[in-house]
């Protein structure tokens, strides 16, 4: 997606941990048409203006299978800058080596907990023009690849730590328990 047409999107409200699409799988995408790229270049404007490194559809309310990224890879320096509508997350066979590491999530402002997750991981899927698109990636590209799956699989990252954790955290953010 070209600068200028990221620039032409329009930032929307991030959806909140408790609004019930944020908890439920998204649907698959079929109509790659205007109202997509509409989409994909408000959820640029969205992710920017809320200063994330990434966002799935349904963090601003759309229940489809999109996300986008704009990710410092600590491999090379530079950011993994993509989009993927229909995602496919591959992550390695077990034993699989975990990182541990402190995340956020717009959905949930302000907060972090230490999650494990593969130190690698894989995309694939498709891009608003329905062109195949593959991102691998390790250390925080990885993060972000399985955390915006993960969203839109219908789960947030708070939904992985212990009971306990989670209610602390949501209790610090002004959020509704599960």
């Amino acid at each position: 997606m070209s600068e200028r047409a990221v620039r032409a999107g329009v930032a929307r409200d991030i959806t909140l941990y408790g609004t019930p699409v944020l908890h439920r799988p998204t649907a698959p995408v079929t109509d790659f048409g205007p109202d997509l790229h509409k989409l994909v270049a408000d959820m640029f404007a969205s992710m920017y203006a809320a200063n994330g490194v990434g966002l799935a559809a349904n963090q601003i309310g759309v229940g489809l299978r999109v996300f986008v990224m704009d990710c410092p890879d600590p491999g090379n320096g530079a950011n993994v800058v993509a989009h993927v509508v229909n995602p496919v997350l591959e992550l390695p066979a077990p034993p699989r080596e975990l990182e541990v590491s402190g995340e956020g999530c717009l959905s949930v402002p302000g907060q972090r907990g230490d999650v494990a997750r593969t130190a690698v991981a894989v995309v694939t899927g498709v891009d608003m023009h329905g062109e195949p698109v593959r991102i691998e990636g390790a250390g925080l590209v990885a993060r972000c690849l399985q955390h915006e799956t993960d969203h839109l699989d219908g789960m947030v990252y708070v939904d992985r730590l212990t009971a306990k954790e989670r209610k602390r955290i949501l209790n610090a953010a002004g959020l509704p328990l599960d």
